[in-house]
C-alpha cells in the first residue's frame, strides 16, 4: 500500500490527496469545490480540492479568526 500523497496541479488550482491508489468507482460532494473519490468497494481514495489556493486561504482564515475570537472572549472573562 502506498503513502497518501498531495498531488498540486497549478495551472488548474487543484489539489488532490491520494489516499490510497486505485481506480475511481463513485465521488461524493463534500461541500463546494471538494469531492471524496471513492472506489468500488465504497472506500475513500482521494480528496479533489477545486480552487485550493481559495479553499485553503479561506480555510485557514476562519480558522484563524476563531481562534482570536476564543482568545479574546477569554481575557475579557478574567
Amino acid at each position: 500500500m502506498s503513502k497518501p500523497h498531495l498531488v498540486y496541479f497549478e495551472k488548474e488550482d487543484i489539489l488532490h490527496l491520494v489516499v490510497k491508489e486505485g481506480p475511481e468507482a463513485q465521488s461524493v460532494e463534500l461541500s463546494p469545490n471538494v469531492t471524496a473519490e471513492l472506489n468500488d468497494k465504497g472506500e475513500l481514495i482521494g480528496i479533489e480540492i477545486l480552487q485550493a489556493s481559495s479553499f485553503l486561504r479561506d480555510t485557514i482564515l476562519e480558522s484563524v479568526q476563531a481562534k482570536l475570537l476564543a482568545v479574546g472572549s477569554d481575557e475579557s472573562e478574567s
